[in-house]
This record gives C-alpha cells, sequence and structure tokens, in this order.
C-alpha cells in the first residue's frame, strides 16, 4: 500500500506539474522513488495511473468535513477551495480532468463521482426540509459540479486560484436564496477561512 501510495503522489506531483501529455512513466517513477517493476506492478500504463489520480479526488476532500445537509455541501465546495490550492493530488486530479481533450484518457467518472456524492447529501438535506420544493437534487448537484469546474478553471486562469475561496462564497451568496428555505439559508455559514 505505501509503495502504491507513492507512486500515486509522485505521479500527482508530475501531472501537476506537465500535465498529462508532459508526464513520462519514467518521470513519475524517478519521483516516486520506485522501480520500474514496482510501477508496473500496481499500473500498467500512465493512463491507469492518471485514472487513480483523478479517482482520488474526493479522498481529499471528504474526510474533512463533519458538518450535515446542506452545510455540508457548502463546507464540502470550501474545502476544495483550500484544498485544490495545497494539496498536489487533488490539484493534479483536477488538472488530468479537466484536460482530457486530445489525451487517451476519456473519463467521466470524477465528474459523476462528485455530482452523486452531492445528490447523496442535498436528498438528507431535502428530506429534513432544508431546500425549497422547487429544487430537483439531480440537476442541482450536476450544476454545483459544473458551476465549480468552470469557476476553479477561471480562477486558475486570473489569479493562480488564490481568490477560489472567495468565489466561492459569492456563489453560495447567489445561489442559498433560491435553492435553501429562508430559516436554512440565514443559517448557513459561508466564513470560508474556518475550513482553510
Amino acid at each position: 500500500m505505501r509503495t502504491r501510495e507513492a507512486i500515486v503522489m509522485g505521479a500527482a506531483e508530475v501531472f501537476d506539474e506537465f500535465g498529462f501529455s508532459g508526464a513520462s512513466i519514467s518521470r513519475i517513477m524517478k519521483r516516486a522513488g520506485v522501480s520500474q517493476g514496482a510501477m508496473y506492478f500496481h499500473f500498467k500504463s500512465k493512463e491507469d495511473l492518471a485514472r487513480a489520480v483523478m479517482n482520488a479526488q474526493p479522498e481529499t476532500v471528504i474526510p474533512r468535513l463533519e458538518s450535515h445537509g446542506l452545510q455540508r455541501i457548502v463546507d464540502m465546495t470550501f474545502v476544495w477551495a483550500w484544498q485544490i490550492q495545497n494539496d498536489v493530488l487533488l490539484r493534479a486530479g483536477v488538472r488530468l480532468t479537466n484536460e482530457q481533450d486530445g489525451t487517451s484518457v476519456r473519463d467521466a467518472t470524477p465528474y459523476t463521482e462528485w455530482a452523486q456524492i452531492l445528490e447523496v447529501t442535498l436528498r438528507e438535506a431535502q428530506y429534513d426540509g432544508e431546500l425549497r420544493e422547487s429544487v430537483d437534487v439531480g440537476r442541482f448537484s450536476e450544476f454545483l459540479v459544473s458551476a465549480c469546474t468552470g469557476m476553479q478553471m477561471y480562477s486558475n486562469a486570473v489569479s493562480s486560484r488564490r481568490d477560489l475561496p472567495a468565489r466561492t462564497v459569492a456563489m453560495w451568496q447567489l445561489l442559498l436564496p433560491g435553492v435553501a428555505t429562508q430559516r436554512v439559508a440565514e443559517s448557513i455559514d459561508l466564513d470560508v477561512n474556518r475550513l482553510a
């Protein structure tokens, strides 16, 4: 397990720095400090390794959360906004997921997995009466994934993601009145810094 984790982290560093096209197996092996045998024991190709990095994204966010309902959804986006600045595994996974054009890796799993995670929590919030009756939980989950994807790309272009936490707060200030009951909208903690 330690060897596999070292390979994934080494790959994340290389993918984050060079992208999929610029990454090579030899560069990843060197960064991870493993032999070719160890590399191919765990991953049969660069594509498999890229998928492992891409699909590790929730593991960098979900374990840090203790909140419930709609506050948990907000907190997921806040943790994500901070972690993408500091966590190479998350950053590389996001880069690989967004840069699939022109590569041999075609995998929508990171997007669909996030949408499913959000939908489960939103259904709990809906059951607890936190959402307006008009909210379609499935569509809202997919919208949030799309919105966050675009927001981090824009933020990366204009500020190297330094303003992403503030942009995430602004997103929720716009969305909450339309999706949450008034009582819940007023109770949601939008202090992004508490989860930094």
